[in-house]
């Protein structure tokens, strides 16, 4: 029986993502809530309602992700979402709602439960592509 597809939700086609030069943003106020220059493929979603119990609509998905120079990952969460990420390619760097920022680097790992809310954004500095495999559980439409 065929799976399950979701649509990815960035943008299909990478986008000009240029920003004011040397532009910091440190809070989430100001953060950027759309995505720009990103592109998600190769996704896979299993269904886990049938395969564990109380895990009735939700489903395990892996993606990979790309995001140009000069690209974002607007403002987002993972409440109730907890996601694995692994870092292919380039320098992401992720923001926080507290302005604190962590950057990542081909080889890097992080993960974000889904019971603490902390509202995020990336954002590629680099001159080349960032590439990163992700892993989440979700409920499709929430």
């Amino acid at each position: 029986m065929p799976r399950p597809e979701t649509a990815a939700v960035f943008s299909a086609t990478p986008v000009d993502c240029a920003r004011p030069s040397g532009a910091i943003i440190a809070n989430a106020e100001d953060a950027p809530k759309d995505n720009k220059g990103c592109t998600a493929s190769k996704t896979t979603v299993v269904d886990l309602g049938p395969e564990f119990q109380g895990m009735t609509g939700r489903q395990l998905r892996l993606r990979l992700i790309r995001i140009e120079p000069g690209g974002h990952i607007g403002l987002h969460n993972h409440k109730e979402r907890p996601a694995v990420v692994y870092f292919v390619q380039g320098t992401d760097t992720v923001t926080r709602d507290d302005g604190s920022s962590q950057t990542f680097h081909a080889g890097d790992t992080t993960g974000e439960p889904g019971t603490t809310v902390r509202w995020h954004w990336h954002r590629n500095d680099g001159k080349d592509a960032v590439i990163l495999i992700t892993a989440d559980i979700f409920k499709p439409g929430s």
